[in-house]
């Protein structure tokens, strides 16, 4: 399992790609390299490599490559993000996006065009490093597309799709060094999600990993770099988000998934309580729902697409700095059980210094190290956690995990793990599901199920209460799936079964499970970072 940092500049913030400063880098990826961590996740500011539509500044681009040649002196794997875009409630637009150039970001093709040459060009300024993880396409920038945001740029879930799928292939072109990268011109509503990239080849229709299809010239799935889509929590938790959960499931080599209980899941159970601790677990397994492959193996249940908590933090405003550590612990114990998990990244590494003004409180304290460079409580219980769970697992498994066919046997013909045997360290993964119901009895969609995925929504309590009947959080299985052949619910329960009265186990063993009927919401607004105090 991978373990990570998202990277915080201690001097200047992210401000301090203005003035960079080798030597200052060089400190802060030290001490995190000391944390025992093998990798990190930083962010170049777009406006100030991209300031007008048609100029990329390739002195920018040069200092994200040096971060990324630092980095790797400390042997420390680095992930690149790219439309920053927003950071902790500051947003960073470029001005030929704003006021008087006001353009939807999303869907008008000359922004597009422009955004994507920024994507391949950032991924093919960084695409020869050896340490290079991966290319995430931008930090929440879906974000941008519905409220809370002020000003959100509208987006249909169609658009949002032909616009990811865009991206996602431009990053794969600069990592393999294309020289060219067609755009569609015009973005209307995709007929599915393949077959619109005019790449000089087809798009792969039947790609299990992320459906805009791999180039010809695009790096092999077998060696890497990765190439990520990253969303905050209102793709599961908000029907009125245009990015939904199958976004995160179709596009990339990756689902990621970003776990805040400042969504309400803290203000429900506490900051300690099951609901908190086991939310990136939750957020984990209810991602891996919509794979494409998520039911793959054996017939059922499991996900073969690889799951990473990209960005996991303990947010002091609803988490008393006395309970910080053991949430920590908590968090990446309950997480690490999650099956095909690719690896965990926390926020952050640097607290924010006080000498910057309005950002929101809980910024000033969310780092493992002080300002100063001095190790939090945090700090030394996330060094001891990766001491346990850091591993050298830097893609093998992951390219079998991606390799596998619907047989259940990988490339070579070996056979597959199987949904019962399907962890990073080969122990059993959970052998439990909770339907989901994403359409009602007679298969029509059910409108309104995103909001009871949310804490406090009756299918996440369900969950949580399962998770601890079991002692370990059980996957999710969609109800619109399970008339997929193979995926239908076995016979009743045996008497004497260890499975609960009102569940049923399928044929490939996994015990599917049901929310109770009558259970009641506590309904709560998805919080966004820029609206907390």
């Amino acid at each position: 399992m991978r373990f990570g940092v998202n990277y915080t500049p201690a001097v200047g913030w992210f401000h301090s790609w203005l003035d960079f400063t080798p030597s200052d880098v060089a400190r802060d990826l030290e001490q995190i390299a000391s944390l025992g961590v093998d990798h990190v996740r930083i962010f170049p500011l777009w406006p100030l490599i991209q300031p007008n539509r048609t100029l990329i500044r390739s002195s920018a681009l040069e200092d994200v490559a040096t971060v990324v040649d630092i980095a790797g002196s400390f042997g420390l794997d680095v992930n690149v993000d790219a439309l920053q875009g927003h950071l902790s409630s500051f947003d960073f637009v470029p001005s030929w996006l704003e006021s008087w150039h006001r353009r939807n970001m999303f869907t008008e093709p000359s922004v597009v065009a422009s955004t994507a040459s920024y994507v391949e060009a950032l991924a093919a300024a960084v695409a020869d490093r050896p340490n290079l993880l991966g290319i995430t396409i931008g930090n929440e920038v879906n974000q941008f597309a519905h409220a809370p945001h002020p000003t959100p740029h509208a987006v249909s879930p169609a658009e949002a799709s032909t616009w990811a799928a865009t991206m996602v292939a431009a990053a794969r072109a600069g990592l393999a060094g294309r020289d060219e990268l067609a755009v569609p011109a015009g973005l209307a509503a995709p007929d599915g999600l393949e077959g619109r990239l005019d790449s000089g080849g087809s798009a792969h229709a039947g790609a299990a990993d992320g459906l805009e299809g791999r180039l010809d010239s695009a790096p092999s799935a077998s060696d890497g770099p990765w190439v990520t889509l990253a969303q905050y929590d209102a793709a599961w938790y908000d029907d009125a988000q245009p990015f939904g959960p199958d976004h995160a499931a179709d596009h990339g080599d990756m689902t990621v998934t970003h776990s805040w209980v400042f969504n309400g899941a803290a203000r429900v159970h506490g900051p300690l309580g099951a609901g908190s601790v086991r939310h990136g677990e939750y957020l984990l397994q209810l991602a891996a729902a919509w794979g494409a492959d998520a039911d793959a193996d054996a017939g059922a249940g499991g996900s073969r697409r690889p799951n990473w908590l990209q960005e996991v933090g303990a947010p002091t405003n609803v988490v008393p700095v006395a309970d910080a550590a053991d949430f920590l612990e908590g968090t990446i114990r309950h997480a690490a059980d999650v099956q095909d998990l690719f690896g965990i990244t926390w926020w952050c590494s640097h607290d924010v210094s006080r000498s910057l003004a309005d950002f929101p409180e809980l910024e000033y304290d969310l780092g493992l190290f002080t300002n100063a460079g001095e190790l939090k409580p945090t700090g030394e219980r996330f060094a001891a956690l990766a001491r346990e769970f850091g591993g050298s697992d830097r893609g093998p498994a992951l390219a079998a995990a991606r390799g596998r066919t619907n047989s259940g046997s990988d490339p070579a013909g070996t056979p597959g793990s199987g949904i019962l045997d399907d962890r990073r360290d080969g122990s059993p993964g959970p052998v439990d599901a909770l339907v989901l119901d994403d359409v009602d009895e007679l298969g029509r969609p059910n409108p309104g199920f995103r909001a009871e995925c949310a804490p406090g929504g009756r299918f996440a309590l369900a969950w949580v209460d399962l998770a601890e009947a079991l002692g370990r959080g059980p996957r999710v299985v969609l109800r619109s799936r399970l008339a997929e052949p193979g995926l239908q619910a076995g016979p009743s329960v045996p008497v004497g079964s260890s499975a609960p009265a009102g569940s049923s186990i399928r044929a490939d063993g996994l015990v599917l499970h049901r929310v109770p009927a009558g259970g009641e919401s506590i309904h709560m607004s998805v919080a966004h970072p820029a609206t907390m105090p």
